[in-house]
């Protein structure tokens, strides 16, 4: 073999070591990828699924307008919403929303749509939990309820079984020691029709106070619209839209947008003189949540 074929065949015998090499080291990296997108894949459907699902804030908001009754001052609404029991909420997580909102001690306890999702077959035993979970809620002046387009009568029962009064087109006065009173009013579900003619009837009445203070419940927050400027609401609480399930941190965007939250889906707006709340919910419908945790919402009524 002369020298420039045995200089070839070295050449060559490096070049396929090398080659295996480099294809050995491709395979080690791709290997490493795989891995840290399992893992990172693993962390982030652990955390959108079962943490960020479960635990519970609890949004504190002071409401002020001059309207309020003095005797309403510091007056403190909580405002549970859309359970969807069943979906990433059981009966350990109703257990703790209870205890949460006992330790505020408030004086109205609303609930603004949604008990139970609706793929879930719920059994005589847990739809007896639940009763007695909602029973345990405490309040100095009621706990009142409004339907959402996935409750039925059968959820009704629940309500009242509960020591809830459902409100169904329908409005409240609502005391509080003294004679000067603030409305409630609790409108159905838009997807199920809604007499909004009915449930503000409190203004045709001819002993009304054109003055009183008003909270409205609604279900579907895009409802305002039909609302505001035809009758007068102070405060409006809606649920519904989860405020997107998935939320853009320091900015106002979401990425699920649902029928009759699709105009208002995030936690707050001011419509003409009207604020509108908007609770992120307690359970899902999808299983997941990110940067925008399962809430109950907490208003201290002040007229200064």
């Amino acid at each position: 073999m002369t020298r420039e074929e045995l200089n070839k065949d070295i050449h060559s015998k490096v070049s396929h070591e090398r080659n295996k090499e480099n294809t050995k080291q491709i395979i080690k990296t791709t290997v490493k990828l795989l891995i840290i997108l399992f893992i990172i894949g693993t962390i982030f459907y652990t955390y959108t699924t079962y943490v960020s699902t479960t635990h519970i804030d609890v949004r504190e908001y002071r409401v002020t307008n001059e309207k309020i009754p003095n005797n309403f001052n510091g007056y403190k609404i909580i405002q549970m919403s859309d359970l969807h029991y069943g979906s990433t909420m059981f009966d350990k997580d109703l257990k703790k929303i209870v205890n949460l909102i006992n330790e505020r001690k408030p004086d109205l306890v609303v609930y603004t749509g949604d008990l139970i999702n609706k793929d879930y077959n719920l059994d005589s035993k847990e739809q007896e939990k639940i009763i007695n979970n909602l029973k345990n809620i405490t309040s100095t002046t009621g706990k009142y309820a409004i339907l959402g387009d996935e409750d039925n009568e059968k959820i009704a029962t629940i309500f009242n079984q509960s020591d809830f009064t459902i409100l169904r087109d329908e409005y409240e006065l609502i005391y509080n020691s003294k004679d000067n009173p603030i409305l409630l009013v609790g409108l159905g579900s838009s997807k199920k029709g809604q007499n909004i003619d009915k449930a503000y009837s409190y203004y045709k009445e001819p002993t009304h106070n054109s003055n009183i203070y008003s909270v409205t419940l609604l279900h579907e927050p895009d409802a305002v619209d039909d609302i505001v400027g035809s009758y007068n609401s102070d405060l409006f609480l809606a649920g519904h839209s989860h405020n997107g399930n998935i939320r853009i941190p320091f900015a106002k965007y979401s990425f699920f947008k649902v029928d009759g939250a699709k105009k208002y889906d995030q936690d707050y707006y001011e419509i003409n003189n009207s604020k509108l709340y908007i609770s992120s919910g307690l359970g899902t419908k999808n299983s997941f949540r990110l940067f925008c945790r399962p809430s109950i919402n907490f208003f201290r009524l002040s007229n200064k």
